[in-house]
């Protein structure tokens, strides 16, 4: 299966809505129970691999303000996905969030989209003041 079911909800004033494409069940959760603790956040939906996240990228039904891609996905690729991910939600800021966040990589996904890059295992604090300023922005 490659979408993790979601119910999808109205949008709440003030609340970031998120969209996350992570291959990692594990990574995936953790970091839903992270943001959603710490920000006003509500995930939308969720894929694990290229093909899912277009197909629900392409549904316009669904606002999102932050999609948040990982590089690496079970099938496809989260570079391909960056200037897909902005033809289809141009108003959504697209960050990547990777282990493989080094210089080369950060220009190469800014090139194909991307507003910001994070990496995984020290740029989390980051991730998360990236995210309240954009909500403080919305609200």
């Amino acid at each position: 299966m490659s979408t993790v079911p979601v119910p999808v909800t109205a949008p709440t004033p003030g609340t970031l809505n998120c969209f996350l494409v992570e291959d990692s069940p594990l990574i995936r959760e953790n970091l839903v129970a992270t943001l959603q603790e710490m920000l006003d956040l509500e995930v939308v939906g969720q894929a694990e691999d290229e093909a899912a996240a277009l197909r629900w990228l392409h549904d316009e039904a669904v606002p999102c303000d932050l999609v948040i891609v990982d590089l690496f996905l079970k099938r496809g690729s989260g570079l391909s996905l960056l200037p897909k991910a902005r033809l289809l939600q141009p108003e959504a800021k697209i960050v990547v969030l990777s282990n493989y966040a080094t210089a080369d990589m950060r220009r190469r996904c800014a090139e194909l989209g991307a507003d910001r890059v994070f990496d995984k295992s020290s740029e989390l604090d980051e991730l998360i003041a990236y995210c309240l300023d954009l909500a403080s922005s919305k609200a």
